[in-house]
């Protein structure tokens, strides 16, 4: 199974669920999300397949989401607008999402890891 690495890499906790990844020896394609965002199709899916709010999906602590006032527009927003947004810029994404097509983890949790991708 190859799963799907969305990433930044300039992002050290992508940095860290990449080296989690190699350590486990478990084959990924590797994402760049700002010069390849996913698209608002591939959003829908990873939102639908995740069980997360779609609100999870936001780098709420990124630069770009607090320059664009994000924080006020996501709180009314509909699913639509979110994918929108995301699929328009990856800093706006948190990272990484890694992805077999069925299961979705959003940002780094090594137990988590653990417990989805080993």
């Amino acid at each position: 199974m190859t799963l799907t690495f969305y990433w930044y890499p300039q992002c050290g906790t992508c940095k860290k669920a990449k080296k989690w990844l190699e350590d486990q020896h478990v084959s990924y394609e590797a994402i760049h999300i700002v010069e390849n965002p996913p698209t608002k199709e591939e959003l829908l899916t990873l939102i639908e397949n995740s069980g997360l709010e779609p609100k999870k999906f936001f780098n709420t602590s990124g630069k770009k989401y607090r320059e664009l006032g994000m924080k006020d527009k996501v709180k009314d927003a509909t699913l639509e607008q979110m994918v929108t947004w995301l699929s328009s810029d990856g800093m706006l994404i948190k990272r990484p999402i890694v992805t077999d097509g069925n299961k979705v983890t959003v940002g780094f949790k090594e137990a988590t890891f653990a417990d989805i991708w080993k």
